[in-house]
């Protein structure tokens, strides 16, 4: 059936929680509203205030909570309404959900799903459009990853939850209004590897979430020039899948990252130096990135400079065929 992104996930996490008593929703304006986006809409109708929870505006006590309800058994999923507003509850998560695991040394899991829609393009306003994944994917003991399709977001949500692992799920907003087919029915793949989208010979584009789509484009747009490009969707980012990422680069021998987080200490540098140290030998050019600025996210106004699009990508792409 055809489904947006965010029905997808809305139908990820009913079947979820019909499936396992022990989910349950936290968050801002989840439950009567359907929170901002609707992605929860109609969960709370469904199974109650006591299993979609709205609570405070209070994202430390969002995740705390969580902790305790994940000591308790249960697999708390919490949304945090835009990625901006992920920093308060930074310390509870950095702190306590990351690190509960290894200092109870493997005795006490923690099965709790940390939602936050990232990333820009709907013209809001500021700590509404940032991409803080780099902080995440840097700290020990959380997993991390991103769907970028319907398919991916229904099914991914579902494998998030059942892990044992706290995992932060980030969700392309740009995206949440794309509609795809999505078999239900369908064997998914496994949470953490990647998956190669278009294949191709000339270059590898590695992109996550949002940027899948401008990746796809941009080799839809130099095939009519020739030019065979490779599109990997990371979809994991912690643990990252680098033998699915290292084969395509083999084949291809050039690379470009693409990610809408800050250029400086972002995935993109660890993809580089990564490949750069196993396929130094093998590679026809340096690795290239193409990001968003090392400033603060701008204001929507001019938030199309900042972004990534067709025309970034296409460039790097010129720039390493060149060499």
């Amino acid at each position: 059936m055809q489904l947006t992104l965010a029905k997808a996930l809305n139908e990820g996490l009913r079947a979820a929680m019909e499936k396992d008593p022990r989910v349950v929703l936290m968050g801002e304006d989840i439950g009567k509203l359907g929170g901002v986006f609707r992605v929860t809409d109609g969960l709370q109708k469904d199974f109650g205030e006591d299993r979609v929870i709205d609570t405070p505006l209070a994202e430390s006590g969002i995740i705390g909570t969580a902790i305790g309800l994940a000591i308790r058994g249960y697999r708390p999923i919490c949304e945090i309404q835009f990625d901006g507003f992920v920093y308060p509850a930074y310390d509870q998560i950095v702190s306590q959900l990351a690190k509960m695991h290894a200092r109870s040394k493997g005795s006490v899991a923690m099965p709790v799903v940390i939602r936050i829609p990232y990333g820009g393009g709907i013209g809001a306003v500021e700590h509404h459009s940032e991409s803080p994944e780099a902080y995440f994917v840097h700290t020990a003991g959380l997993k991390v990853v991103s769907p970028s399709n319907p398919a991916d977001a229904y099914f991914m949500i579902q494998q998030a939850i059942a892990s044992n692992d706290p995992v932060i799920f980030f969700e392309p907003k740009r995206r949440y209004w794309e509609k795809a087919e999505v078999d239900t029915e369908a064997t998914p793949d496994s949470l953490w590897r990647s998956r190669i989208v278009r294949p191709g010979t000339a270059l590898t584009l590695l992109a996550y979430g949002p940027m899948v789509r401008t990746c796809l484009d941009a080799a839809a747009a130099a095939e009519e020039e020739g030019r065979q490009l490779e599109v990997v969707d990371l979809r994991t980012l912690s643990p990252l899948d680098f033998e699915t990422i290292r084969e395509s680069v083999r084949r291809t021998r050039r690379a470009v990252v693409v990610h809408e987080a800050p250029r400086s200490i972002g995935l993109g540098a660890e993809l580089a130096a990564r490949l750069s140290e196993e396929l130094y030998y093998e590679m026809e050019a340096p690795v290239l990135r193409v990001t968003g600025f090392d400033i603060p996210y701008p204001p929507s106004r001019v938030e199309e400079e900042y972004l990534p699009d067709l025309d970034r990508v296409l460039h790097a792409v010129d720039r390493s065929l060149a060499y």
